[in-house]
């Protein structure tokens, strides 16, 4: 090992010291986020109420009469509890990652930190892909479906109107955006077992069958209980997957090259070695 980081062995209690100096750091980070965003909490709430916005303008339904209720006294204020710890959580992240990876890169051999370097790059990418999805075309089209189930008071029907409330607003936007988020990282975790060998794309590919029922079983786990969630995610898993396979792919290829430039470095050493 080399580089920035110390070699040398650390015994236990240095390691612990260490450990608790990254979760101070982490803790707060996340604390210091979460004060900023309770004090912004229903700016940020209203940011996260613009897809239900469009899904009523999507619905053609009057927008002056779309509202977001709350039946208890305190479940606004927890709601923008809620709030805060959601943002803290995305916005200390790549604090906490950096803690993480330093506390983690001393056990490292430098070419394994340069390898390991895109990977951290890729993982936020992809979580705000998934997010950007939820949030600009999936949460409108949900609400959009469950907005037109609504009825209206014509030929002696009772009206049917669709009031959501805040809180179960908030359940549903972040459980949307952080499943398809971590889903979205399929790729990374793949490539990375592939490139210790503990996964090929062979395997991979074999197990594709059994990999489209999973992704139907965790989307239905993870996401609110109707198809259009369930569909929703479960497409991308299986969009990602393939990809992942690719991305195994190329790793396969790049260790075989890499094996072959050192097979053929070993054999010119032996041939100078002779002469």
């Amino acid at each position: 090992m080399s580089g920035d980081y110390e070699d040398k062995p650390q015994p236990l209690i240095e390691h612990l010291m260490e450990l608790r100096t990254r979760l101070i750091w982490s803790i707060a980070a996340f604390f210091a986020a979460f004060i900023i965003c309770f004090f912004f909490a229903k700016q940020i709430f209203n940011v996260l109420v613009y897809p239900y916005k469009w899904a009523v303008v999507w619905a053609k339904l009057d927008i002056a009469n779309a509202q977001l209720i709350y039946t208890a006294p305190q479940e606004f204020f927890f709601t923008q509890v809620k709030v805060a710890m959601f943002g803290a959580l995305v916005i200390s992240f790549p604090i906490i990652a950096a803690q993480i990876y330093k506390f983690v890169a001393p056990g490292l051999y430098k070419n394994e930190r340069s390898a390991f370097l895109p990977f951290l790059i890729a993982s936020p990418i992809l979580f705000l892909m998934g997010a950007a999805l939820v949030y600009f075309f999936f949460t409108p089209m949900v609400m959009w479906f469950f907005l037109t189930m609504q009825q209206k008071p014509e030929n002696g029907e009772v009206a049917i109107s669709l009031l959501p409330k805040v809180s179960e607003y908030l359940s549903l936007i972040t459980t949307l955006v952080l499943s398809f988020g971590f889903v979205f990282q399929l790729p990374v975790v793949t490539t990375l077992l592939a490139r210790v060998g503990l996964l090929t794309s062979q395997w991979l590919a074999e197990k594709r069958k059994y990999a489209i029922v999973l992704a139907f079983v965790v989307a239905a786990v993870l996401t609110p209980p109707d198809p259009m969630s369930q569909i929703g995610l479960a497409i991308p898993t299986i969009i990602l997957y393939e990809i992942a396979i690719h991305a195994a792919r190329l790793v396969e290829r790049q260790r075989a090259r890499e094996e072959a430039e050192r097979q053929a470095g070993a054999a010119d050493v032996v041939k100078s070695d002779d002469v």
